[in-house]
């Protein structure tokens, strides 16, 4: 691997608060997961970068989501970028997600074990649509793994948890 492929991932992920809302236990659960594992392995390229590592922030600004990203490394030349990204594509998907996770949660307390694997299987096939989604999105724009892209697709719907 080259270096500039080596240092091509997020060194920090922070969600502004002001754009979040409450969230129940099982959705802050799922957050603070998604960070950890997003932090402990990712593969996050901006378009036209020499290398990183980088410091995103994840926002809502005017109903459209707000990747700000900055290069952690002053000697990368990576100067700040904002990309704004229409959340309208992504309605649909996070909606059935919803639903489907609140079936899910539900079910682990009540269910049987096959109605629990059928609900977490649906669900993680909604999680691949939305960050498949997302890469399509985000192209020209950052290049991310499938991994990547399924947990920032989990932080996109902790901002869409306001409603």
């Amino acid at each position: 691997m080259s270096d500039a492929k080596a240092t091509q991932f997020l060194k920090s992920v922070l969600i502004d608060e002001d754009s979040l809302a409450a969230a129940s236990r099982d959705q802050e659960q799922e957050r603070q997961v998604a960070i950890f594992d997003l932090l402990d392995g990712n593969y996050f390229e901006p378009v036209e970068s020499a290398g990183g590592p980088y410091d995103l922030k994840l926002s809502l600004v005017e109903n459209r989501l707000a990747l700000d990203i900055t290069g952690a490394a002053p000697e990368s030349g990576f100067e700040e970028r904002r990309h704004l990204l229409s959340l309208s594509p992504f309605r649909g998907v996070i909606k059935d997600y919803f639903m489907i996770c609140d079936s899910y949660y539900s079910a682990i307390r009540n269910s049987s074990p096959q109605q629990i694997e059928a609900l977490d299987m649906g669900r993680r096939g909604l999680h691949n649509e939305g960050s498949n989604l997302l890469r399509e999105r985000l192209e020209g724009k950052v290049k991310t793994d499938l991994d990547t892209a399924r947990r920032l697709f989990t932080l996109i719907c902790a901002l869409h948890w306001r409603g």
